[in-house]
This record gives structure tokens, C-alpha cells and sequence, in this order.
């Protein structure tokens, strides 16, 4: 029975641990070469976006020009043929936007304290 309760008794003896502030931590090469490729990655997929925001800015410029032309030379075309033909052209009554919503007024600020 002593043997037993000595072995339950028994404490090892702590060992020496690592000093922290010696100990070095570093991901590694492998880790250095995944952050260098997700970042690469990142920038790559950076530079695609405004490319192509840019390509669709240009494309809707173009045909905004493009519409505003065809309306040019569609006008003229009509105002030629209207004059030749010398017909009186009646005037369609222009579509009319709705107002925009009128905003609420803002309330009165409140009166400041009398200061004795």
C-alpha cells in the first residue's frame, strides 16, 4: 500500500522550458511563398475589375455619342423633307416629367435657454 500511494505521490520534475523571447516564429518559406501568390492573386483580379468598368464606361460613352448623332441626322433628315414638301408640321405637345417630390421643411429649431 505505501508503494501505491508513493507512485500516486510521485511529481515529476518540471523540465527546463523555451525562453519566448528567444523562441522564433515564422510561417516559413511555404507560408511566404502562398501569401506572396494570394496577394499577386488579389492585385491581378484588382487591375481585371478596372478594366473592364472602364471598358463599360467607354462602351455606353460611345453610344450615348453614337444615339445622339443618329438623332442629329434624323432631325435633319426631317426638317429637309418637311421643308420641301412644305407641309405645316403640327407640333406634338412635349411629354411632360413630373415635378420632382417637393422635401418637408425643416422644423424649427428650439428656442435657446435664458442665461440669468
Amino acid at each position: 500500500m505505501h508503494k501505491l500511494l508513493s507512485f500516486f505521490a510521485f511529481t515529476p520534475v518540471p523540465s527546463e522550458t523555451a525562453d519566448p523571447a528567444s523562441t522564433f516564429y515564422s510561417p516559413g518559406t511555404l507560408g511566404f511563398i502562398m501569401t506572396f501568390f494570394v496577394s499577386a492573386a488579389a492585385i491581378a483580379l484588382i487591375f481585371d475589375m478596372v478594366r473592364r468598368v472602364r471598358r463599360v464606361r467607354y462602351r455606353a460613352e460611345i453610344e450615348a455619342k453614337l444615339e445622339a448623332e443618329a438623332a442629329a441626322a434624323a432631325g435633319a433628315t426631317t426638317a429637309e423633307t418637311t421643308s420641301e414638301t412644305a407641309k405645316p408640321k403640327t407640333a406634338k405637345p412635349a411629354a411632360k416629367k413630373p415635378a420632382a417630390p417637393i422635401k418637408p421643411s425643416r422644423p424649427a429649431a428650439p428656442p435657446k435657454p435664458k442665461r440669468d
